[in-house]
């Protein structure tokens, strides 16, 4: 087991390495109360914009479902006819060099290295305007000019990016929950919780503790690089070769399976992994399947791998209370 995964598992509990480190983390977290302060005193700014921000978020490191939250967020949106955009980050991007300006908008042809796997993702799902930047308000007054009636910003995964003042908050988790409760790099929190926001979202089967919940599934078919689709069910007992570059592969895996797929091999890769030194002939005549998010970086590499979308529904209640916040603020 590599460090990455020993650290993933210590953050489970409050054992030898977590106690270990648990004087960094006190560091941390005084370092993280100093900077919150100094946004709530003014020292430094946090930007308001003239349209309301929805930011979705986690507290714990590594993925929890803010992705799919996002996506599910933006198609309830769009039912409604509110207008949206989002902004983000691009973890994973390549960034101009220097110092340049970083902010650009996601196109459907743009690449995971100019985008970012997860802006592309939802840029192609949603088809909404998506820009990415590090500087997240920079991000969105860019996406405002060029899109005027855009009602509403979200923001992906920017619960601790203080410098965009923001209106609602969604906190998402998964079934780890906040872990062993302590800091990082003690634990795999990010800051201190609990912390007010206005809903947390749980997106496994297990949520630690209480919130709304959303139940996740495969869709019914995969996607080839065309963009045509083939039903999982005609796949019957081929032999798969199953990747995932994501914060949870074996979760993936599992789905597979309970979908009766037969997964020959199964690769684990870490989260964002970019496929460039990715070996295509290291299974040769096992049908590569991937997740959606991989797709885009390994259709370059293996044009013939399926990738099969993930269908997220968060329970009504959630959405009630997430157009009760909204219908307040537009």
């Amino acid at each position: 087991m590599n460090f990455s995964r020993a650290l993933q598992q210590a953050w489970l509990r409050r054992g030898a390495l977590a106690w270990l480190l648990w004087p960094l983390s006190l560091a941390y977290g005084l370092l993280w109360r100093l900077r919150a302060l100094a946004y709530r005193q003014g020292w430094l700014r946090s930007e308001r914009l003239p349209v309301p921000v929805l930011v979705v978020g986690n507290v714990v490191a590594g993925g929890a479902g803010k992705t799919p939250t996002v996506i599910a967020v933006l198609e309830h949106l769009r039912a409604r006819g509110i207008a949206a955009g989002v902004v983000s980050r691009g973890y994973g991007r390549r960034l101009p060099a220097g110092g340049a300006d970083d902010v650009r908008e996601v196109q459907p042809h743009s690449t995971p290295a100019e985008a970012g796997d997860e802006p592309l993702l939802i840029r192609r799902r949603t088809g909404v305007p998506v820009f990415v930047g590090r500087d997240r308000a920079a991000a969105a007054r860019r996406l405002l000019a060029r899109y005027p009636a855009t009602r509403l910003i979200v923001c992906d995964d920017g619960l601790q990016h203080l410098a965009l003042g923001r209106d609602i908050e969604v906190c998402v988790f998964d079934d780890r929950g906040v872990g062993n409760g302590f800091l990082l790099p003690a634990g795999p929190l990010r800051e201190p919780w609990p912390r007010p926001v206005a809903a947390v979202l749980h997106t496994g089967a297990h949520p630690a503790f209480a919130g709304f919940t959303a139940r996740r599934r495969l869709a019914d078919h995969a996607l080839r690089a065309d963009g045509s689709r083939v039903a999982l069910a005609s796949l019957g007992q081929q032999p798969l070769h199953a990747l995932a570059g994501i914060a949870r592969p074996q979760a993936f895996f599992d789905m597979l399976r309970e979908r009766g797929l037969c997964l020959a091999h199964t690769e684990a890769l870490p989260d964002h992994y970019d496929f460039d030194s990715w070996k295509p002939r290291q299974h040769l005549g096992f049908m590569p399947i991937c997740t959606e998010k991989d797709a885009a970086k390994l259709w370059r590499v293996a044009p013939q791998a399926l990738a099969v979308p993930l269908r997220f529904e968060p329970e009504p209640a959630f959405l009630a209370r997430l157009d009760r916040l909204l219908d307040a603020r537009l």
